[in-house]
Formats: structure tokens, C-alpha cells, sequence
């Protein structure tokens, strides 16, 4: 028999937010017997974008809080992850996802599209009594009460707030004490965009990319270009980052296709062709936050998560998955705590254990963005030469595939963010019966 999920002491939670990370949070918290209200803005919920990544370390969470009726359908669970070179195309790394990661992680690798994602934790969402409002724009918080006031006037009371309002957080600038912190730009955008699979089957110098599920990484000085499949394999995912310095406000999307065609001129000829068959595409900046000194409101009643919290670039795939994880350690810490007055000594435990892992997934996605990108020439040749054995199906201690490295991988993908947040718990217990005695 299972262990009972139930919180000791039940909490009334408000959550601003109802993205990817905003209904991950209240599906955690809602499970462990929470009552739950989510706050969004928008007249009607959507998710912009095309295809993501659900990396283990998320997917095993969601599993076990039951997406999987909502979200098997709709996954893809690719073989392995290809590296490319991005001249020829001929591979120089390899990552094996199935049934590798499987089995050393518990828990699959998916891609899927980010509406079908979005979708399922909404269904989720409401099928565990979480109330989830739409036209409800939050204009007020008051971090003492604590509260939040929409447009309309309402004012909802709770035993928590919890801003998971994005990169363009309000609720940040009053954690902060006023004086916001917003993600940086990293000198880098992304096109993304799908294809018909149709069109690439009907081409036979390309319909290979289909033959089985996997993820292809062409890499080049400036620019990669990522794809896989999506819409349980009905629609072709492409992102095609590359290094962009100008100002957003500058860009005009009317002309984003023409641009990213230019940007990979010249490289591998069967990536070109697939790229002349996008029809539309969005072109996004790539932003990246700084280490906060802190997540939580003095008061201990309003906190930020997500990408309010933790912006990052995808170069990890990672970023949605850290909203997950949010979501599973603060449902689990609110858990263990016996009444409410415990509520600022378990937000402290989340926001150490939290800051300190997101903090590292930030920097290895960061680190990404330069491995990936090297000049033809030395670093770009001993990067190669390292990835080599995955190949040829030799051993290896260290890749500069961070998918394929021993030691990455196991702290990306085998971190279990509910384990770890009980074991920090359970260690500031200790500490504090210590100081007692």
C-alpha cells in the first residue's frame, strides 16, 4: 500500500499563474490535500510555442501525480539524442535515451507539444478539485495578509501566495523589496517552428529523420538547430538558436522567416531543405536570470517560483522541468510541517535547496550555449573528440555532451526534487533539536 499523500496540516493556496509551472505547482500541492485556487489573466488558457522536452527528472514526477491517462497520448519518447556537425551533418555525438534513461532514471524521456502539455496538467489540475479561474488579473498583493486582489475587485485570502507569473513577474520586484531583477538577455534568440511531416516524407533525401523517434542537434560557430518530432509524431519540431545582439523591441516578426532562412545558409543541404519548408515562424529572445538573494517576501507569506524565479535558456531543456520540480519540493516540505506557524521555516528549507539546484541547471545551460557553438578549429575538435566514444560504443569517464556525461547526467536527470527537499527537512530538524540541546 502507498504512503498517505495527505498534508499534515491543510493549507488554503492561491497561485498566480496558470502556465506550465503554475498548474504543475497547484497539481503537486492540490494531491497533498491543499486547497487550491490558480489566477491567470488570460480569458482562456493556451500555451504559445510549439514543442518541449520532458526530461526525466520531471517526467518521473509526473507520473507518479498522475498525468499519464492526459499525456501518454499526446508524447513522443525518442531513441536517442543525435549531435551533428553542422557543415555535412555527419554525426559527432550520441546520446541513448531508450531504454538507457529508463532504466538509471525510473522514468521515460518525452517531447511533446507544449499545448498538448499544457492540457494535460490543466485536466489534472481540475480533476483534483483545484479552482482554476481565468480572466482573473491579479493588480494587487498584500504580503502580509497575505492576499491578492484581481481586476474585478475580488479579493482572495490564503495561508500562501505563490507568483508563478513568468519572466515578466510583478509579484519579483515586491519579493525583492522593490527593486526588481529581471532575466537578462544572453545575446542569443531562437526561431522556432513546426513542419508537416508529410512534406518531409514525401522527400526522400530527408524522410530518414522520421524512420524511428529521435532528437537531431546540428551545431555550428553561433548556431545549433534542434528537432524532433511532436503531436505524437504528427508534426515536426524545429528551434533554431543563433547569436542576435539587437534589441527586441527592433524586430519585426513579418520577417522572421526570410531572416532565419539566411542565418543557416550554407549549412548541411538536407537541414536546409527541411528549414525552406517551414511556412511560419516566431523568432524569441533568449533570456537568462541572475541568482536571486531571495524567493520569498519578508513575510513569509508570498514567494515566486518558476521562471519568476529561475529564468533560463533551453540549452539544457530544462526549464519547464525546474517549474516541475518547484512544484514537487513545495508541495512536499508544506507536507511535513504541523500547522501554519511552520509555514516560514519550510519556505526556507525550499528556497536553500531550490536556488542551489536551479542555479546549477541555469549554469550548465549557459555552458551549453558555448560548448555547443565553437568556431571550426581547436575547442571545436576536442569537443568532437571527446563525444567520439559515444559513437563507437566505447566507455567513457567524461563527454562534453552534458546529455551523455556520466556525471551530468546522473545529477540532471536522477535528481529526485521531492527526496531531496524531505532530506533537507529532515536535516534542519536535526540542526535545530541540536542548537535546543
Amino acid at each position: 500500500m502507498a504512503p498517505s499523500l495527505d498534508a499534515v496540516s491543510s493549507l488554503r493556496i492561491i497561485i498566480v499563474g496558470a502556465g506550465l509551472g503554475g498548474l504543475a505547482c497547484a497539481i503537486a500541492l492540490a494531491r497533498r490535500g491543499h486547497q487550491v485556487v490558480v489566477l491567470e489573466q488570460a480569458v482562456e488558457l493556451s500555451e504559445v510555442g510549439a514543442g518541449i522536452q520532458i526530461p526525466s527528472n520531471s517526467a518521473r514526477l509526473l507520473q507518479s501525480w498522475g498525468l499519464g491517462p492526459f499525456l501518454d497520448p499526446h508524447v513522443v519518447e525518442p531513441n536517442g539524442i543525435t549531435f551533428r556537425r553542422w557543415e555535412s551533418g555527419n554525426v559527432i555525438g550520441y546520446t541513448k535515451l531508450v531504454p538507457d534513461f529508463r532504466e538509471n532514471f525510473k522514468a521515460p524521456y518525452y517531447v511533446v507539444h507544449r499545448a498538448h502539455f499544457h492540457a494535460a496538467l490543466h485536466r489534472r489540475a481540475l480533476e483534483l478539485g483545484v479552482d482554476v479561474r481565468v480572466a482573473s488579473r491579479v493588480v494587487e498583493y498584500d504580503l502580509e495578509a497575505p492576499s491578492v486582489k484581481v481586476e474585478t475587485g475580488e479579493v482572495f485570502l490564503a495561508d500562501l501566495v505563490v507568483a508563478a507569473d513568468g519572466i515578466k513577474s510583478i509579484a519579483r520586484k515586491l519579493v525583492l523589496g522593490g527593486f526588481d531583477t529581471p532575466p537578462m538577455a544572453t545575446g542569443f534568440a531562437a526561431y522556432r517552428a513546426t513542419v508537416d511531416v508529410n512534406k518531409i516524407k514525401a522527400d526522400q533525401d530527408v524522410a530518414w529523420l522520421l524512420e524511428k523517434p529521435s532528437l537531431n542537434v546540428w551545431i555550428g560557430e553561433g548556431r545549433h538547430v534542434m528537432t524532433y518530432t511532436i503531436a505524437a509524431g504528427q508534426s515536426f519540431n524545429m528551434v533554431l538558436s543563433h547569436v542576435d545582439t539587437t534589441d527586441p523591441a527592433t524586430w519585426k516578426q513579418q520577417n522572421a522567416l526570410s531572416e532565419m532562412q539566411r542565418e543557416f545558409l550554407g549549412w548541411d543541404p538536407r537541414l536546409v531543405k527541411i528549414i525552406n519548408m517551414i511556412d511560419k515562424t516566431l523568432k524569441w529572445p533568449l533570456l537568462s536570470g541572475s541568482t536571486l538573494g531571495t524567493w520569498i517576501a519578508p513575510s513569509k507569506k508570498v514567494m515566486i517560483v518558476g521562471d519568476a524565479a529561475h529564468a533560463m535558456v533551453p540549452y539544457m531543456s530544462q526549464g519547464a522541468a525546474m517549474a516541475v520540480e518547484d512544484g514537487g519540493a513545495l508541495a512536499t516540505v508544506l507536507s511535513l510541517i504541523s500547522d501554519p506557524t511552520e509555514i516560514p521555516a519550510a519556505l526556507g528549507v525550499f528556497e536553500t535547496e531550490r536556488i542551489k539546484r536551479t542555479g546549477q541547471m541555469r549554469d550548465a545551460s549557459l555552458l551549453n550555449g558555448k560548448l555547443w557553438h565553437f568556431p571550426d578549429g581547436p575547442e571545436q575538435r576536442l569537443r568532437d573528440e571527446s563525444m567520439l566514444p559515444e559513437i563507437e560504443g566505447r566507455s567513457f569517464s567524461w563527454s562534453a555532451n552534458q546529455w551523455s556525461d556520466p556525471v551530468t547526467q546522473w545529477w540532471a536527470y536522477g535528481y529526485d526534487a521531492e527526496s531531496e527537499i524531505e532530506k533537507a527537512w529532515t536535516r534542519q530538524r536535526k540542526r535545530g533539536q541540536y542548537r535546543r540541546t
